[in-house]
């Protein structure tokens, strides 16, 4: 069974959701997302995606996030686990850079004039807004804290991030994407204009791709997968009302991710790939900050998100199409002293045996 995976923009508070999303999963299925055969991740998706294919467990991210502390372990350069940062992307310092005037990218400002058809309002939107003054160096810190040189060695892990100057989305890791450093990617990919300074790669500025879709499923379309299973932070299952007008905004943005999502798996189911789209419910909506940069309630948000994608998974139609996914390894895709996702297959016990009285009787 080939399988991709989808992790979408969410922001701090999205990235919390994603992380105890992931572990339901993982705890759920058996399955470790970290053996999928294609991953996507767009901006806070990027984040978790990225750590996950390196090796980390979603527990041990969850574990982590709570404060817990595991003698021993030690990050890529050798610091211990109790010293690693636990804010989740929540550190903002200034970007040593002058402040521009005007337009954060004239030239995608000016073609989003031209052209209003050919972007999405957010990729508009983006060009004309100031462009940001908060540094990505804390979030490529995270990825170099798991991942010192290069890449994992996932052989599809795509970083989804937009040219600055055109809007344009390029698939960092994929064959036809200028190379970069992973920690790079994960920073333009997270780069929300008008927020954090756009990142250089390769002499062009990027920023984040959820300005172009907040999940990006489309790009799984003609891979020939059987399943793709999309986690979007940013959409809703349940119908949103605001009488709060702060709260039309938020209410305005999900609406569109939803609706791209939607338009996004109708492409994918046609070219006759299943999908399992996992999004926050009403019970997520209420704990989730307004404001997608705070750290605001973020282990709240964690639990809340192992419990709800939990109950989502066990839905009839998600449960059928996610029985066939490949067996994990315990030992990773659940806590080392918590109990086995699944057991080993009933052949191999059945070797197992054969094997022991085959040596008895010798």
């Amino acid at each position: 069974m080939r399988v991709g995976l989808v992790l979408g923009a969410g922001g701090v508070q999205g990235g919390a959701w994603l992380t105890g999303g992931l572990d339901a999963l993982a705890s759920e299925t058996g399955w470790d997302p970290a053996t999928a055969d294609v991953v996507v991740g767009t901006s806070a998706g990027s984040v978790i995606a990225s750590l996950c294919v390196a090796g980390t467990p979603p527990w041990f991210m969850v574990a982590h996030s709570a404060g817990e502390t595991f003698d021993g372990v030690v990050d890529a350069r050798g610091r211990p686990q109790q010293e690693a940062d636990r804010a989740g992307g929540a550190r903002f310092r200034l970007e040593r850079a002058w402040p521009r005037i005007g337009p954060g990218s004239w030239p995608l400002a000016l073609r989003a004039l031209r052209e209003p058809r050919r972007y999405t309002p957010a990729t508009a939107l983006s060009g004309w807004a100031p462009r940001g003054l908060i540094s990505t160096e804390p979030i490529k810190e995270i990825i170099r804290s798991v991942v010192p040189n290069g890449w994992s060695g996932h052989p599809a892990h795509w970083v989804i991030a937009c040219d600055y100057a055109t809007g344009r989305r390029v698939a960092f890791g994929r064959d036809d994407a200028p190379p970069a450093d992973l920690p790079d990617a994960v920073a333009a990919s997270c780069a929300i204009p008008a927020f954090y300074y756009p990142v250089s790669i390769g002499g062009r500025s990027y920023v984040d791709g959820g300005i172009y879709s907040t999940s990006n499923l489309d790009l799984l379309r003609d891979h020939e997968l059987d399943l793709v299973i999309c986690l979007n932070p940013t959409s809703s299952l349940h119908p949103v009302r605001a009488l709060d007008p702060r709260e039309w905004p938020t209410l305005a943005f999900r609406r569109a991710s939803g609706r791209r999502l939607g338009s996004e798996t109708k492409k994918l189911r046609a070219g006759g790939t299943e999908a399992v789209l996992i999004q926050p419910v009403g019970e997520d909506l209420g704990v989730i900050s307004r404001n997608l940069m705070s750290a605001r309630n973020r282990n709240l948000v964690i639990e809340t998100a192992r419990r709800t994608v939990a109950e989502q998974l066990r839905r009839p139609e998600h449960r059928d199409l996610l029985a066939e996914l490949p067996p994990g390894d315990p030992r990773r895709v659940c806590r080392p002293d918590g109990p086995p996702t699944q057991w080993p297959d009933l052949d191999e016990i059945r070797e197992l045996v054969s094997e022991h009285f085959a040596a008895t009787r010798g």
